[in-house]
C-alpha cells in the first residue's frame, strides 16, 4: 500500500470508531463526500494543513511530525457554574466489550463513551475477526464463528491493561492461545496473580515469557469455591466470564463488587446465565455452555468521572449540579467531604438505563474557603469503601482545605509519587514514603507548565489544579486523559474553565 493508501485507510476506520459518514466528517472538514471518498482510497495527496484538519475533525492525531502531540491550555481561576451529565462508565465498557466475546448473538451496547481505552479495545478485537460499527453513540458487536488469535493487533493490546481480561472468554474457544503482556497507566508492577490462580481453578495454565502470556486451556469446573487472591475488578470480572460458560454452579469468594464487575454480571444475566449475590463478596453463577442471544444492554454511569467533577467544582470554589452520578458509589464519598464540611444536595434520585444502578442528580455548593481538613487519614479500599481510582482526587480538594491532611495510597507502588508534581501548581504536599502524602492547605496557586503523567487519575488532578490556578498553565501530551475521558476539556469549558485544545510540533 501507497502512503495515501495507508493514511486513507486509517482516516476511514478513525471516521468508523467515531460514528460518522462520509458526509458528515465533509461537513466538518467544509469540504464535499467525493473529496472524503478519494482521501480514504487513497486517491488524493494530502498536506499537512489537511492532516491537522482531519485529526482535528476525527478528534485523533493521524501523523507525528517531530514529536507532535496535544496539549492543554488552561486559563485558570475561574469559577465554574452550571451542569453536566455523567458518561457512562469506561471501566464498564471494556468489561462489557471482552464479554460480548461470550455471545454468539448480536450484542449492541448503549451509549458508549467514545474514549481511548474504548478505541484500542475495538483494535483488538476487529483484529481478531469480530464486526463491530458505530451507530450514534451504541457499539453494535458481531462475533465470528472462529476468532482469529494469530491476526491479534499487538500494537493496540500492549497499550491497555484491560486486554488480559480476554482470557476468561477466550479459555472457552482454544485449547492454547497467547495475548502480549497488559500496558495501560505507568503505576508500578500490578501482579496478574489473582486471575492466575482463580482461572487455575477451572483448568487453565498460565505461561509467562518476556513479553507475552501463554494460555494452556482445558475448562472444568472447580472443586470448591474459588478464593479471590486479591479483590480486584478485573481479576472478579475475568472469573465470572470464565464461570459463565462452566457447565454447574461455580462460587467465587472475595471477589469485588465494584460497579463494573456489576454492570458484567446484569449483561451476563440478561443473555440467560444465572448469577447470585451481586454486589456482595460471594457470588455464584451458574454456568452454561450456550450463549446466544440479540441483547442490548446500557452501561452504567462513570462513578471517577462523577467524582472528578465533583472536584473539579471544589477546588475552584464552585457551584455545579452533577447529574447522572451513581450514589451507591460516590456517597462515602460525598458523606466524607460533607464532614470536611462542604454542602452537597440530592436533588433528584432515579434508576439508570441498566434498570439496576441508582442514579442522583446532585449540586456541589461553593465553599467559601471554609473546608477542613480530616481528622483522619484518606484511604482507599475494594467496594465498599472509597474507591481506590477516587483517591487522587482527594488530593487538590486537600489542597483548598484548611489544614494537614493525609492521603494514604496503599495499592499502587508509585502513584503518590506522581501526586508531587503539584508542588509545581503551588500545592505545599511532602511525598512521607512511597504510598503517602501529606498535603498542607489552603493553597496559593500559581500557572505551571507540566508534563502530563503516564497514569490517568495523577494527570487529571494536575489539570484540576491547573483550573485553579490563576494565569496560563500549559498541560502537555494529554493522551493518557483521553483514555478515560470524552471531550473533558469540552465539557469543563461548558462550566465556563478556559481550557484550549493545541496540537503541537
Amino acid at each position: 500500500m501507497t502512503v495515501n493508501q495507508k493514511l486513507g485507510r486509517l482516516i476511514q476506520q478513525t471516521r468508523q470508531q467515531r460514528g460518522l459518514t462520509q458526509a458528515e466528517l465533509a461537513k466538518l472538514l467544509g469540504t464535499s463526500q467525493s473529496a472524503v471518498n478519494r482521501i480514504e482510497h487513497g486517491n488524493q495527496n494530502l498536506s499537512l494543513e489537511t492532516l491537522a484538519r482531519l485529526s482535528d475533525a476525527l478528534e485523533k492525531p493521524l501523523l507525528k511530525v517531530g514529536g507532535s502531540d496535544v496539549s492543554l491550555r488552561i486559563n485558570g481561576g475561574k469559577k465554574l457554574s452550571g451542569s453536566v451529565d455523567i458518561k457512562s462508565s469506561k471501566n464498564a465498557a471494556v468489561g462489557l466489550l471482552m464479554a460480548s466475546l461470550l455471545n454468539r448473538g448480536t450484542t449492541t451496547l448503549k451509549k458508549v463513551s467514545k474514549i481511548e481505552e474504548v478505541y484500542r479495545i475495538i483494535e483488538v478485537l476487529e483484529s481478531i475477526g469480530v464486526q463491530i460499527r458505530w451507530k450514534g453513540s451504541d457499539l453494535i458487536i458481531k462475533r465470528p464463528a472462529k476468532l482469529q488469535m494469530d491476526k491479534l493487533d499487538t500494537a493496540a493490546a500492549i497499550r491497555t491493561r484491560s486486554v488480559i481480561m480476554m482470557l476468561g472468554p477466550l479459555m472457552h474457544e482454544f485449547d492454547k492461545f497467547s495475548i502480549p503482556f497488559a500496558g495501560g497507566c505507568k503505576l508500578g508492577k500490578r501482579t496478574v496473580k489473582a486471575h492466575q490462580y482463580a482461572l487455575e481453578e477451572l483448568g487453565v495454565t498460565i505461561h509467562t515469557t518476556d513479553n507475552e502470556y501463554q494460555i494452556t486451556s482445558a475448562p472444568a469446573p472447580a472443586d470448591g469455591p474459588i478464593i479471590m487472591y486479591e479483590s480486584g475488578d478485573t481479576p472478579t470480572e475475568n472469573i465470572i466470564m470464565a464461570a459463565a460458560k462452566i457447565p454447574g454452579k461455580t462460587v467465587i469468594k472475595m471477589a469485588s463488587a465494584n460497579y463494573m464487575g456489576q454492570d458484567v454480571c446484569f449483561f451476563l444475566q440478561d443473555l440467560g446465565v444465572k448469577i447470585e449475590g451481586i454486589g456482595s463478596t460471594t457470588l455464584t453463577v451458574h454456568g452454561t455452555t450456550d450463549i446466544k442471544k440479540n441483547v442490548e444492554y446500557s452501561p452504567s454511569e462513570d462513578p471517577v468521572e462523577a467524582m472528578t467533577f465533583i472536584a473539579a467544582a471544589v477546588t475552584t470554589d464552585s457551584t455545579v449540579e452533577i447529574n447522572r452520578v451513581p450514589l451507591d458509589f460516590t456517597e462515602l464519598e460525598i458523606y466524607k467531604l460533607k464532614k470536611m464540611g462542604l454542602r452537597v444536595e440530592l436533588l433528584h434520585e432515579y434508576t439508570a438505563d441498566n434498570g439496576r444502578t441508582r442514579l442522583g442528580d446532585i449540586r456541589v455548593h461553593e465553599h467559601g474557603g471554609n473546608l477542613n481538613a480530616p481528622s483522619d487519614k484518606i484511604y482507599a479500599r475494594p467496594f465498599p469503601g472509597l474507591n481506590i481510582d477516587h483517591l487522587p482526587y482527594f488530593v487538590p480538594i486537600a489542597a483548598v482545605a484548611n489544614g494537614r491532611s493525609l492521603i494514604h495510597d496503599w495499592v499502587y507502588e508509585n502513584r503518590a509519587i506522581y501526586y508531587t508534581e503539584l508542588s509545581r501548581l503551588g500545592v505545599d504536599i511532602q511525598l512521607a514514603d512511597p504510598h503517602r502524602v501529606y498535603v498542607e492547605g489552603p493553597t496559593k496557586w500559581k500557572p505551571a507548565d507540566l508534563m502530563c503523567p503516564p497514569a490517568l487519575r495523577p494527570a487529571v488532578i494536575n489539570l484540576i489544579g491547573m483550573l485553579a490556578a490563576p494565569g496560563a498553565s500549559t498541560l502537555r501530551s494529554v493522551y493518557t486523559i483521553n483514555r478515560g475521558y470524552e471531550q473533558l476539556a469540552e465539557r469543563l469549558n461548558s462550566l465556563g474553565a478556559d481550557i484550549e485544545i493545541v496540537r503541537d510540533l
